[in-house]
């Protein structure tokens, strides 16, 4: 997997379809959850994307603090299901961290996690900060990595 960060206005017209299409797989038809995932920030956000022999199958979007949360902030990690076993997720939050501090010169970042995946991101040194909620009926909670 080849992996990039790209400003909003950096991205082809293809690339943008693709990332929609890749969000919509993932976060409304897989997990069921009717939301706007369209959401008027993609133009601020830094998106890292993965690709493999040219498709997207890896993606988040990152911003700088002020932008999302009060600190820097890594948002709509999604990987491809059939492309899962590879251990990309690991390598596209990898990306997403380094994206935000070559990018923002930022090194504390606030994630809101779903619940199940806190092992995952404890992994690279995030800890959860206050009580789980649920959005858009997903248990989620936040954290925070402090390099």
């Amino acid at each position: 997997m080849v992996i990039e960060a790209k400003p909003f206005d950096e991205l082809s017209v293809e690339e943008i379809h693709d990332i929609f299409k890749l969000r919509s797989e993932i976060f409304v038809v897989e997990q069921d959850c009717v939301y706007q995932d369209i959401d008027g920030k993609d133009a601020k956000a830094v998106h890292v994307i993965g690709k493999k022999q040219g498709e997207i199958i890896a993606y988040t979007r990152v911003f700088k603090g002020g932008d999302y949360f009060k600190e820097a902030s890594i948002g709509r990690v999604a990987v491809k299901k059939s492309e899962r076993k590879y251990g990309y997720g690991k390598d596209i939050v990898q990306a997403s961290i380094l994206a935000i501090e070559s990018h923002f010169l930022e090194t504390t970042i606030r994630i809101s996690a779903q619940l199940y995946l806190e092992r995952f991101y404890h992994d690279f040194g995030f800890h959860q900060v206050g009580e789980g909620y649920l959005e858009d009926g997903i248990p989620h909670i936040a954290m925070l990595l402090n390099k």
